[in-house]
């Protein structure tokens, strides 16, 4: 089959062959890679830029295609087009593929070719998918496997740790869209990260992480709670932080938003009816607190050094994890209850607004299917021997588990109780994990979550304080 208009002839992806001279192909961009540099062997001590991406032209045929150049014609070039965009490629050279040694890190296509673009021979350009041909629009909504062939969030999550590192499809709703997160890396490029969290029938929540650009940009467009993705090759990890499960968006991946499959409409159903019953809720509030494995965190810090490192950063520091041996030293729990107690969300544990009663995350469902509960919200200063991080967030289950009780058990204690359950507390040497992350609104600049609290063993104390003066330190 071959395209037209009315400058040219296109040539079908699947009629494509070495032999062809000058072939002109036209495609939807159905994946695509970030630009990166290499060194160039040829020329030490310059690099060489590629990038890749797919292009498809009928619902059983897509090839990859591979462009090496100067980082001037690579960028632009990478720039001038998305996922999503129709472009026309004039006389790429037609390779055979290596299909084992390319398919590791490229997606699985079912052409034996792929197409190479070169600077001073071959032209891509976008174009109106209506100016072409319509029917490349719907290829957008086909997945590029089979659509039966995925595993379920609740599958990924029984199977645990046996599943690690291994490459599978998913089929999910989303759930939630995180605001990308730019860093440095370790040899000075700059990164991103975009944590997407997804949801189906057997599970409520189920992070995807994207690392790329590309997937970051394609995330931002999808709608909370309305978006169906297939996601084709991602590779799933056991997360031991948070003690999970969860997908990564890797090179291979393909990722097809609102796939129009029997599956997909399944679920597309089931996010329908689940907002309107209130049966999302209901499974949201049967899903475990966020979690995180202490025994990962050995890193120890002192204060002096936490604050030297936040201002390290250049503003873009990465959650740190890590513990502090030292005590809190302002705990103002025997003043006004209000104070050290807020309402959360029963659904999704966010705190809602005080005046109204009602949770922002969860606006959109109606509030007679809502509930709160009332949660510890006590801010605390921790001290050691280096200085004092101000107004660190000691909340919810973790402030129980420091006060030794609930909220309804402190709530009935009399105020020379209270002011008693203090004085345990203040100043007593303890071993604190924490997690920092900026937080230019915040008062401090730095926002600290106490992750646990309690009393320190004063022989491991002791050896960790005197680690830190002769300068053996886990950093």
């Amino acid at each position: 089959m071959a395209y037209s208009s009315t400058t040219r002839d296109f040539v079908a992806l699947s009629d494509l062959h070495p032999n062809l001279a000058r072939p002109n192909v036209i495609g939807v961009v159905i994946g695509k890679t970030d630009v990166r540099g290499f060194p160039d062997r040829k020329n030490i001590g310059s690099e060489r830029y590629t990038f890749s991406f797919t292009i498809r032209d009928s619902p059983t045929y897509f090839i990859n295609v591979n462009s090496w150049g100067r980082e001037e014609y690579i960028r632009s070039l990478s720039e001038s087009f998305r996922v999503g965009d129709c472009v026309t490629i004039e006389n790429p050279l037609v390779q055979a593929k290596e299909a084992e040694r390319e398919e590791k890190f490229n997606p699985v296509t079912p052409s034996h070719y792929k197409l190479l673009l070169s600077e001073n021979h071959s032209v891509v350009k976008t174009s109106s998918c209506y100016e072409t041909d319509t029917r490349l629009l719907s290829l957008l909504h086909l997945p590029v496997k089979d659509p039966q062939d995925y595993y379920s969030l609740g599958d990924i999550v029984a199977n645990g740790q046996s599943l690690d590192g291994r490459i599978l499809n998913v089929l999910a709703a989303v759930m939630s869209v995180g605001e990308p997160k730019y860093f440095m890396t370790s040899d000075k490029r700059k990164g991103q990260r975009c944590e997407v969290k997804l949801y189906d029938e057997t599970e409520m929540s189920f992070p995807i992480v994207c690392w790329d650009n590309e997937s970051i940009q394609l995330a931002q467009s999808w709608i909370p709670r309305e978006t169906v993705i297939f996601a084709s090759d991602v590779r799933i990890n056991f997360d031991k932080f948070r003690n999970c499960m969860t997908a990564t968006v890797i090179s291979k991946t393909i990722i097809t938003t609102n796939p129009e499959t029997a599956e997909a409409n399944v679920l597309f159903s089931f996010i329908k009816e689940s907002a309107q019953s209130g049966a999302l809720h209901d499974k949201m509030e049967e899903q475990p607190k966020e979690s995180i494995n202490l025994e990962t965190i050995v890193d120890v810090y002192t204060v002096e050094q936490l604050k030297e490192k936040a201002l390290q950063s250049d503003g873009k520091l990465e959650p740190v994890y890590g513990i502090i041996y030292g005590y809190i030293s302002t705990l103002d729990i025997d003043d006004n209850a209000s104070k050290v107690i807020r309402n959360r969300c029963s659904i999704c544990r966010f705190l809602v607004n005080e005046m109204s009663n009602t949770c922002a995350f969860c606006s959109d469902i109606s509030s007679d299917s809502k509930s709160t509960f009332a949660s510890f919200d006590i801010l605390v200063d921790l001290t050691d021997h280096t200085g004092t991080l101000y107004s660190c967030y000691l909340s919810d289950y973790v402030a129980e588990e420091t006060l030794g009780c609930t909220v309804h058990e402190f709530l009935a204690l009399t105020e020379d109780r209270k002011t008693a359950l203090k004085w345990q507390l203040l100043l007593e040497r303890s071993k604190i994990y924490f997690k920092v992350t900026l937080s230019p609104s915040w008062r401090t600049g730095l926002k600290v979550n106490v992750l646990s609290c309690k009393l320190a063993d004063p022989i491991e104390a002791s050896q960790s304080l005197l680690g830190k003066e002769t300068g053996n330190k886990r950093l």
